[in-house]
């Protein structure tokens, strides 16, 4: 964050604000984590703020501190664009498109307050007037980190303000495995345990409250699971019917993906899942080394995110989305071969 950026925020927030707080669509750890941590740290200054996510996000983060405070945009629908309405300052976090916001962005769209964008991912668009964008970071969670320590108040950083952290870090970073996990990344780690962050609590909540359900789907999953060595890919399939013969609930297939990584010599991993109420084949992308899925994603199927980890979409069926995404092998095997 530049000098300029640090001196306009400090700016905004030497004046009483009315402060929404906005994650992506279908939020996660990082996303939850960093707005939840965002909010404890502008209250504590004196700001009026409030957390409005676009729609439901899995229960194992609905622990979180501050979350019972989070406004659904679909469930709380005239509360929050009353929020919205009243708002002096937007501060979107873990995404850099208004497009990944569902049904908020022509509400957002409308506004003509500052906004403040915080996120790690590539290509963002020019919505904001304060950019805060790095895509060497390792989640948005480390981000508001160093963003408290820019306006100097680090030590402000509360018990609560470091679970929310501490989380949104461990999940983006695949529990500090992946290459974006840094030197500096564990320093913030420590010092954010050092705060008050409960390390193993936290594990346990995001990790080990699976239902049977889940468990179930997940060995389905892996039964789906199909296996190219000649170009070093794992596929999963899910369809609706599967979903809901194990009682799909939102969050069971996170993670999901990675498994097929795990596979020795395995380098790019896919899973699909078929969404009927929404008429699309979600899909998530996730490689190790130098296979670009942002770059596949976005040529492929209208996605993108990280060189390591993006996401997509098909209007295809799932077999015949199953079947292109197979055909499309074939031109990168120079790269997944290598």
């Amino acid at each position: 964050m530049n000098l300029e950026s640090i001196k306009a925020v400090q700016q905004l927030l030497s004046q009483p604000q009315k402060i929404v707080i906005v994650p992506h669509k279908n939020p996660d750890g990082d996303a939850i984590g960093s707005t939840l941590a965002l909010c404890h740290y502008l209250i504590n200054r004196g700001q009026e703020a409030v957390v409005v996510a676009p729609n439901d996000y899995p229960k194992f983060l609905k622990w979180m501190p501050g979350n019972e405070n989070i406004l659904n945009f679909e469930k709380h629908n005239s509360q929050a664009k009353e929020k919205i309405a009243e708002a002096t300052v937007v501060f979107t976090l873990d995404f850099n498109h208004l497009g990944r916001i569902g049904q908020m962005q022509s509400v957002l769209e409308d506004l003509t307050v500052p906004f403040v964008m915080i996120d790690h991912h590539q290509a963002p668009s020019d919505y904001a007037e304060i950019m805060y964008s790095d895509v060497l970071m390792s989640s948005t969670c480390e981000m508001v980190y160093n963003f408290i320590e820019f306006l100097g108040d680090v030590d402000k950083i509360t018990s609560e303000m470091a679970d929310c952290l501490y989380t949104g870090i461990m999940t983006d970073t695949g529990s500090f495995k992946f290459r974006s996990t840094t030197g500096r990344t564990h320093r913030i780690i420590a010092d954010l345990i050092d705060k008050g962050a409960e390390n193993t609590q936290i594990h346990h909540k995001i990790y080990d409250t699976n239902t049977p359900g889940r468990l179930h789907l997940l060995g389905c999953a892996l039964k789906n699971m199909v296996i190219h060595d000649k170009y070093r890919t794992a596929y999963i399939t899910l369809s609706q019917d599967e979903l809901d013969m194990y009682k799909y609930q939102k969050g069971d297939t996170e993670g999901f993906v990675n498994y097929g990584l795990t596979l020795e010599g395995i380098i790019f991993a896919v899973i699909f899942i078929e969404n009927k109420e929404e008429g699309i084949i979600k899909i998530s992308f996730r490689s190790i080394g130098d296979f670009n899925v942002n770059e596949f994603a976005r040529t492929y199927f209208e996605g993108g995110g990280h060189n390591n980890a993006a996401g997509g979409k098909s209007d295809r069926s799932l077999k015949e989305t199953a079947v292109y995404f197979e055909s499309l092998l074939e031109n990168h095997q120079d790269q997944l071969q290598a």
